[in-house]
């Protein structure tokens, strides 16, 4: 234990986020259960979203980067008819629309909206406008009209379709606001909608079948054998294997020469291990591994 009574553990939660609870509260709340020195987020999600929220204690914090410019995946409900300030079953209704789209056309309009699309951002979200989060602003009575952005959404399908309500599954890249997406859905449709179910199940090559109930982390009796290794969030980036002597000259900040024919040249991302634990994170250089930042 430090002084401050803080343990100086490192790995990765793959918390199921229970609904009504924001992912700031999340954070802490898996930050004093395992009285971690330090915790940290892959991807916000809203308090009234559920499932995936990649959670990093210790040293993994320094690897969220790579969690968090992942692609996620999504299921969510639309309900249509009314459309609301934060584009959720939160806000309050400011427009209505008798129309309720038959499922060819939902399924026609689908397509429009996968690829890269210019999508605004809902007004309560987390985006900075001077400096401010802009949710703050929203609830503050300020009028916060979001500029549009190029967004990624590499599927789109329907799952079901009633009268009142649709389900959907979307993959997306960072950046996509699922909210935002089912707004302009129903408005490209004739109609008006808004999210009132949203599960998160992927996320940066994190899926469904990883999650950990909060109630389940609670009742454990060895906690710290739900930790998943901080390693797990650099599946997808090239690993170089140091020696114990190479692992700690790049621990004190400097660079190692590669050796060896397949010996890479350059790479803008890649990871040092020794004796399969994480030694730092960085990039491949005229043949030097140059960390970016350094692990204990």
């Amino acid at each position: 234990m430090t002084k401050a009574g803080k343990r100086p553990i490192s790995g990765w939660i793959l918390l199921d986020k229970p609904y009504g609870m924001t992912s700031t509260q999340a954070v802490g709340k898996l930050r004093w259960l395992y009285a971690a020195e330090k915790a940290g987020h892959a991807g916000t999600l809203d308090p009234l979203a559920t499932g995936l929220l990649p959670i990093a204690l210790g040293e993994a914090t320094k690897t969220v980067p790579y969690v968090q410019a992942g692609g996620k995946r999504y299921r969510f409900d639309l309900e249509w008819g009314s459309e609301t300030t934060t584009d959720d079953a939160e806000g309050e209704v400011v427009a209505t629309a008798d129309l309720r789209p038959a499922e060819d056309a939902v399924r026609a309009a689908l397509p429009a909206f996968i690829g890269t699309i210019l999508q605004r951002p809902p007004a309560f979200s987390a985006i900075r406008v001077a400096g401010e989060r802009a949710y703050d602003l929203a609830r503050a009575g300020a009028a916060v009209e979001l500029e549009a952005r190029p967004v990624t959404v590499t599927a789109l399908t329907l799952l079901d379709h009633g009268p009142d309500r649709s389900r959907f599954e979307m993959a997306c890249e960072k950046g996509t606001y699922v909210r935002s997406l089912a707004r302009d859905l129903a408005r490209a449709l004739g109609t008006r909608g808004h999210v009132v179910m949203l599960r998160r199940t992927a996320v940066g090559g994190f899926a469904e079948a990883d999650m950990v109930e909060l109630a389940a982390i609670e009742a454990a009796p060895d906690r710290d054998a739900l930790l998943r290794p901080t390693a797990i969030a650099l599946r997808h980036v090239p690993e170089l294997r140091m020696s114990p002597d190479e692992a700690a000259l790049l621990r004190h900040g400097g660079q190692v020469l590669l050796r060896g024919a397949n010996a890479p040249i350059a790479l803008d991302e890649a990871w040092a291990s020794c004796n399969g634990t994480v030694v730092a994170v960085g990039a491949v250089v005229a043949g030097h591994f140059r960390p970016a930042r350094v692990l204990r």
